[in-house]
């Protein structure tokens, strides 16, 4: 069922005219094999917008996002920190399930990403937390895995305005996992000091803006480079590494003994108290082309163990 629309509200009626438009196209194979389109649902004048990667079986049966096991997780998550569903929107990158929760396909992601970037810029969130790796990847237009950036604000812009992307790990993946589960709640319980991270103001946004022209006469609008293989997949391989201190440099002369072998590395230093720490931000547009995602991607892992065992 569609949900209501308030005929006062522009945003609202905005984004039903939007939802009318996908559900009476088939932009790609996925539209001719779904039960039900989800839009996706929720506060339209949000400050927070959760996107994840696609529909599942429940999902694609209801119409609505998160509605199996993994979103009731999200709806638990979201009671801790004093919000509900409705006060919230809730989103996928895909708007049609792919058959057996398998990966999204590059075509998929890039005949469904123009749908939400226009839903990101009706609504206009101060914050989006995406959930796994496929969503933060798309997102954040980096390679980098949500192992290595979740609970990490970062000051991204999308479109014509800034906002804070906050990668967390899918509920989903994070039901089987008891550590990862944990991990989750730690992150989730930092929200409502995300949300409360100041935005660039006009000024700020248009300062940033001409020093982007003055880099490569590009301006807001360029797209990010994209990283070469091999950096790509060493990104990948580092983001399920824990930090370690950088080896010290060898001796300047060749015949001087090293460090003894057995010498044990220094530990990291505690993270400190206080307010998050904010990756700087990014002065490009966010909205690469869909490409490979190289690794393990958990929060499908998730969902397709879930589904087999008929969590959702």
């Amino acid at each position: 069922m569609t949900p209501a629309t308030d005929p006062t509200d522009e945003v609202a009626a905005q984004l039903a005219a939007l939802r009318a438009q996908v559900e009476g196209s088939v932009c790609c194979p996925l539209g001719a094999t779904r039960t039900r389109l989800v839009f996706g649902e929720g506060d339209p004048h949000a400050d927070l917008m959760f996107v994840g990667e696609a529909p599942g079986y429940h999902e694609d049966q209801q119409g609505r996002p998160f509605v199996g096991q993994a979103g009731k997780l999200l709806e638990q998550l979201l009671a801790s920190i004093g919000l509900t569903r409705e006060r919230v929107y809730i989103a996928n990158v895909l708007k049609c399930r792919p058959p057996n929760n398998r990966d999204p396909l590059p075509a998929e992601v890039a005949a469904c990403e123009p749908y939400l970037w226009r839903q990101i810029e009706l609504i206009q969130p101060r914050v989006i937390c995406s959930l796994g790796n496929h969503a933060t990847k798309l997102l954040s237009g980096r390679p980098y895995g949500i192992t290595r950036v979740h609970g990490k604000p970062q000051l991204v812009r999308l479109g014509e305005r800034q906002v804070y992307l906050y990668p967390i790990f899918h509920p989903a993946a994070a039901l089987y996992t008891p550590k990862m589960l944990t991990t989750l709640k730690e992150d989730f319980a930092r929200l409502p000091e995300v949300l409360e991270l100041p935005l660039p103001s006009a000024e700020e946004e248009a300062l940033g803006s001409l020093s982007a022209q003055g880099d490569d006469g590009g301006g807001a609008d360029r797209q990010p480079p994209l990283r070469p293989p091999q950096e790509e997949s060493e990104a990948l391989t580092l983001a399920v590494q824990p930090d370690a201190p950088e080896a010290p440099a060898p001796p300047p002369v060749a015949r001087q003994s090293p460090a003894p072998l057995s010498a044990a590395p220094e530990a990291p230093a505690p993270r400190p108290a206080g307010p998050l720490p904010v990756a700087p931000a990014r002065e490009e547009s966010v909205a690469p082309p869909a490409g490979s995602d190289a690794g393990t991607d958990t929060d499908q892992a998730g969902a397709r163990v879930g589904e087999q065992l008929g969590l959702f």
